[in-house]
């Protein structure tokens, strides 16, 4: 089963879960308050150690691949070519980002409209997202990355088979003959 429908199937059951909790009760709204601002803690805190493990093992492997193209855009991927240490930090940079604006967005709904449910739903789905991130499972679970933790990593879709960057030499060679006609240009 892949992370979308185990994403939306961890939901609706967190939330048929969260029905029964009775957050009008001041004592269970500060647990249910306190699990989230750890499971945030733990979250943030992983990342930031994925980030120190990534700076310390210091893999300067070069990695070229195609950029996935976008489909709002007429114009096709482009060619990147980085450090896997440069590459596992800029995905975990985005992990943390989108911790942040989690944390942010929760602020909102508990702080200002007053919901209380998604507390609960969201530190269970952290948690989740948390164990799913490919740099984590490479270097706090110390999986070897192979397989589908290969770099560039791809992106699991809910609709199809996961799609992402393209690294076959072909792609490549093609994308490095539009740079250098670009540069020509």
């Amino acid at each position: 089963m892949n992370a979308g429908v185990q994403n939306i199937m961890i939901s609706l059951g967190a939330m048929q879960i969260a029905r029964r909790i009775p957050f009008d009760d001041p004592v269970v709204l500060n647990y249910v308050r306190l699990g989230y601002v750890l499971s945030q803690i733990i979250i943030i805190g992983t990342y930031f150690f994925v980030s120190y493990k990534v700076k310390q093992k210091n893999d300067q492997t070069v990695l070229k691949y195609v950029d996935s193209p976008n489909p709002m855009s007429s114009d096709s991927g482009g060619l990147i070519t980085t450090t896997v240490r440069d590459y596992d930090l800029s995905e975990t940079s985005k992990l943390l980002r989108g911790a942040y604006f989690g944390v942010a967005m929760m602020a909102f709904f508990h702080i200002y409209m007053k919901y209380t449910q998604p507390l609960f739903i969201q530190a269970l789905m952290g948690l989740k997202n948390l164990y799913d991130a490919k740099v984590v499972t490479i270097h706090v679970l110390g999986k070897p990355a192979e397989g589908d933790l290969k770099r560039p990593f791809k992106v699991a879709s809910m609709f199809g088979p996961a799609a992402g960057p393209q690294t076959d030499a072909a792609t490549i060679a093609e994308a490095e003959k539009k740079v250098g006609a670009k540069k020509e240009e």
